[in-house]
């Protein structure tokens, strides 16, 4: 039975007995308290706290990510970083008998595996649980194993360790793969750690709630959640030992196998092709769902899966690009049942490759960083290891390699703290099923799409998160209506201005914030006394106009930017002000001028077309036939709301926009940047602000123009013959710098040292720059060979150097690189470059610095 198979089989059974199928979330997760979707569960909280009640019964296929064993994968038959979760679900419907009774009919009748392979463990207290399974599956007693708080209950040991809240004692079915697997022991159980029992679903019955250790309440709703690994039960039907020869996972493994041209297969080169046959599907999938190699959080974690995987095939004697080829086959296999990450080939190829070529340049960095060294401590093995990304199993290879010595004292203490960190992020919260804190009956409807006053009332008053009757002159608070026309901050857009106003008192708006169906006004009493009453809420009109041609705007510019450098662009975050906008995209490099003219003139091609801005309430997979686009980090309800601007873009958007895109006025782009490796970011101006920064340009190009005695349209020729007239004094200059230069060098040739044979020179020079001090170590390289010279330059406010060896002396390992890393403490030097030259600042300014410098090319050579 394929995955594909067994993937729907589980759908339809639990279609079938009357659950609702819910398409996988993505692997961000709404939950801002955890970096991904780990579980099935997660996108189901809303059910789980009674905030939605529109259906009992729900089943899905969720795509997950967990990296807190990482080092794991690849070692093991089973650990995966991306893998999929089958579940079913329960919100207050069934419960122990029907979750135990759907699970095992659908494994016994659907999958047809023979009863007597499978054994059951139950937490060692629920006689509910374990009467079920004897009495009512005729599960036999001496295959029901009974098992503590650290195996069979959710979370693991919260009786004991928390957190408070929601918990339950939980029941798994184990596979039985035979006395010939595992320890051989016949008391070999499920509670034994070998390899023979294979767990194939978790059976959580979430009942109690903790309020103490050792004290449980019961909840007034019991939930069922159920998860089955989609890979570890396709390996059971497959009849394989490992889930990295299933259908899916064997061509990858296979296609890593062909491309380092291994023949000779052991355990530690079949652990390292299945970590990185691991690391591709994870790396592919987070691309997919917006996720970018950065240096933060999500990025962060997904740089850190490809470079492990590059480092593994280089262990596999392999230091060519080609891990990001290897996503052509996830998509082969994956795209029938995520059909996104076909739509997504190109910028997912793209990615990953720019990613895989940059860290195989560190690489070669990490050769000389090792290579310099004598000894590596604790600190800079987890610095490579952790920050760089380089798996130990590199770095050890390296240093033998190089002869360098290693202390590992301490770094497992590191590596424990960084992975509690990692754990902390990947695993649930612990208040996952706790409710906001404020816990209002109440819900704030929106009505500012079109309203921008209204009568409302007020229905609570806060000081520091504090009930209120009532709000006194100049007293800050935060205020609750039932109803309001201010947009909270959201989706990027700042939040409308404004006043609420009684009979009583007035109270200024500064800031809308949302938490989950509660809109907040954050502010102060302007005037008089705010009661909870009836009040007129208007805000500020030209704020919220600004606010929305920058938005309006921002989605120009999305579409502009996909017509110029191609759909794979992705938003990765924007900035809507008043009449100002940034917008943050994944492009590989920065863009040409000419980009940036052909982009901020296509948007002001939309805005003077006076297109309208039709927005509409459609449903989310009416939205996604529509190829509507939508912002990765925004989660979407099952009603969504279009903007659609004439037949160049659609996007899901909640923000405020206008009617009309000549409305916009005006779009500038004033710069773009990167914030991060492969993410760019535009910063632009639209109405008032654009015409104001206009205005001010063409007042400056008035004055430069008066001073340099020329019309407007001749500044640029006028500014060019200043520039070649400079230019043609600094070559005059520069040429009379190398002559003197000349005369300095015949005399340095004259005062050189023979040090072991070496000429060894070393000058002082004043206000000569790096291009001076090199053409000098061209004119030693020309009458001398065998030499190693070192210059120091006053030059301004600061002292230079550059340091240069010849080739001979280079290839007899005498080189600038290591002498600079050996010595740059002791003689406070900050640089780099290469072996041959390396050039950098002096930190701190010092007499005898070329006497220090001889000192130290004498013990340099010794070393």
């Amino acid at each position: 039975m394929t995955t594909a198979e067994v993937r729907k089989k589980f759908l339809d059974f639990f279609k079938n007995k009357d659950h609702v199928i819910f398409p996988s979330d993505s692997l961000i997760p709404f939950d801002k308290s955890v970096l991904f979707t780990s579980a099935g569960m997660n996108q189901f909280k809303p059910y789980f706290l009674g905030e939605k009640t529109d259906i009992k019964k729900a089943t899905s296929c969720q795509k997950c990510l967990r990296t807190d064993d990482l080092d794991k994968v690849g070692k093991t038959a089973y650990h995966h970083t991306f893998f999929e979760m089958l579940g079913n679900f329960s919100f207050g419907d069934y419960f122990k008998k029907e979750a135990i009774s759907f699970a095992w009919e659908f494994l016994t009748t659907e999958l047809n595996i023979k009863e007597k392979d499978l054994w059951v463990s139950v937490y060692k207290d629920d006689d509910e649980a374990y009467s079920i399974w004897k009495d009512y599956i005729k599960v036999p007693e001496e295959k029901i194993s009974k098992l503590g708080p650290d195996k069979n209950f959710w979370p693991a040991n919260a009786l004991q360790d928390g957190p408070n809240g929601p918990c339950g004692p939980c029941s798994e079915i184990f596979f039985d793969q035979g006395e010939t697997i595992g320890c051989g022991k016949p008391s070999c159980s499920p509670a034994c750690d070998c390899s023979r029992f294979v767990e194939v679903w978790n059976l959580v019955f979430t009942q109690f709630n903790r309020v103490g250790p050792n004290k449980l309440e019961p909840l007034p709703q019991k939930n069922i959640d159920t998860g089955m690994g989609l890979e570890r039960i396709a390996s059971v039907l497959q009849g394989k030992q490992s889930n990295f020869q299933i259908d899916i996972f064997f061509p990858i493994v296979e296609r890593i196998w062909q491309i380092v041209g291994l023949e000779k297969k052991n355990q530690n080169s079949t652990q390292l092709v299945n970590a990185v046959a691991d690391h591709i599907r994870a790396a592919t999938f987070l691309i997919a769902d917006g996720v970018y190699p950065s240096n933060e959080e999500r990025g962060y974690v997904l740089r850190k899966i490809i470079r492990r995987a590059v480092s593994n095939i280089n262990l596999l004697g392999y230091n060519k690009p080609c891990f990001y080829m290897l996503s052509n086959l996830v998509i082969k296999y994956m795209k029938d049942a995520y059909p996104e990450i076909e739509e997504k080939k190109d910028a997912i190829l793209r990615i990953i490759q720019a990613e895989e070529e940059k860290f195989l340049d560190l690489l070669d960095q990490a050769h000389y960083y090792i290579s310099t060294k004598q000894k590596l401590n604790a600190e800079e093995l987890f610095y490579l290891y952790d920050t760089k990304g380089f798996p130990l199993e590199i770095i050890i290879d390296l240093a033998k390699k190089y002869n360098i010595s290693l202390s590992l004292e301490g770094f497992d203490q590191l590596l424990i703290k960084q992975r509690e960190l990692s754990k902390k992020k990947s695993m649930f919260d612990e208040n996952i099923f706790a409710k906001s804190y404020f816990n209002f009956d109440t819900k704030t409807i929106f009505i500012g799409y079109d309203n921008f006053q209204s009568t409302v009332n007020i229905v609570h008053l806060l000081v520091d998160d504090i009930e209120k009757d009532f709000l006194n002159e100049k007293e800050r608070g935060v205020i609750v209506l039932d109803k309001t026309p201010f947009y909270p901050e959201s989706g990027g857009q700042l939040s409308d201005k404004g006043y609420i106003e009684t009979k009583e008192g007035k109270f200024f708006v500064e800031e809308v914030k949302k938490i989950g169906d509660i809109i907040l006004h954050s502010g102060f009493v302007e005037k008089g006394k705010i009661k909870k009453d009836e009040a007129l809420a208007f805000l500020d009109v030209e704020r919220r106009k600004a606010l929305s041609r920058a938005h309006t705007a921002t989605h120009l510019l999305q579409a502009a930017l996909r017509k110029v450098l191609g759909e794979t662009i992705m938003q990765q975050g924007s900035l809507v002000d008043v009449d100002r906008l940034h917008f943050d995209f994944t492009h590989p490099k920065a863009l040409a001028s000419a980009q940036l003219e052909e982009i901020q003139d296509l948007v002001n091609e939309f805005v003077l077309r006076a297109d309208p801005v039709e927005k509409k309430i459609v449903s989310f997979e009416e939205a996604k036939k529509e190829k509507a686009l939508a912002f990765f980090k925004d989660k979407y309800e099952k009603i969504v709301r279009l903007v659609s601007i004439s037949d160049y873009s659609k996007e899901l958007c909640g923000g405020s926009h206008l009617d009309n895109t000549s409305q916009v006025g005006l779009f500038i782009i004033i710069s773009e940047f990167s914030i991060s490796s492969g993410i760019r970011r535009i910063e632009a101006l639209v109405g008032k602000e654009a015409y104001n920064y206009i205005n001010k340009l063409s007042q400056q190009s008035k004055k430069v123009a008066n001073f340099l005695k020329c019309n407007i349209d001749d500044i640029s020729l006028a500014i060019e013959k200043i520039f070649l007239d400079l230019k043609n004094q600094k070559e005059h200059i520069l040429s009379l710098e190398k002559e003197l230069l000349a005369y300095i060098v015949n005399e340095s040739l004259q005062a050189k040292k023979q040090i072991q044979e070496i000429n060894f020179i070393t000058v002082k020079l004043e206000n000569k720059d790096y291009p001076l001090l090199f053409y000098f170590t061209d004119l030693i390289k020309q009458k001398l060979s065998n030499f190693f010279v070192f210059i120091i330059s006053n030059f301004y406010d600061k002292q230079i150097f550059v340091c240069r060896a010849s080739n001979d002396l280079v290839e007899k390992n005498i080189d600038c690189l290591r002498f600079l890393e050996q010595f740059k403490d002791r003689l406070s030097l900050k640089g780099g470059g290469r072996k041959e030259l390396v050039q950098g600042i002096v930190l701190e300014r010092k007499r005898n610095i070329l006497f220090e410098v001889e000192e130290c090319f004498k013990q340099f050579l010794n070393l």
